[in-house]
């Protein structure tokens, strides 16, 4: 008599979320040349000229921008990658990552 084998699996059932976004936002200071912010958001953040340029702009009169929106991972490398190329110019510029708002 042949055995008969019934293979049931159980299927789980995953509830896949998007992963949680984060802004990268680049602040204004006295001593980083208009120059330079826009070459780090062309190479670093891969913005167009006239991106760049808009963005440096209100950084220059807000004070802050919001240059990005990444995952967790790729925010902080971006923002470290761009302070790391500033500090190594000798400016002070500064990028933080703070949660998306829902």
């Amino acid at each position: 008599m042949a055995k008969n084998q019934s293979q049931l699996r159980e299927r789980q059932r995953t509830d896949i979320k998007e992963p949680k976004r984060y802004k990268v936002i680049i602040y204004n200071d006295d001593f980083t040349t208009m120059d330079f912010v826009v070459m780090v958001l062309k190479q670093v953040f891969f913005k167009s000229e006239e991106e760049a340029n808009a963005l440096m702009l209100r950084v220059h009169h807000s004070d802050k921008a919001v240059v990005g929106i990444y995952t967790y991972d790729i925010a902080v490398s971006k923002a470290r990658k761009a302070m790391g190329m500033a500090r190594e110019q000798g400016f002070p510029l500064r990028l933080t990552v703070e949660p998306e708002e829902e």
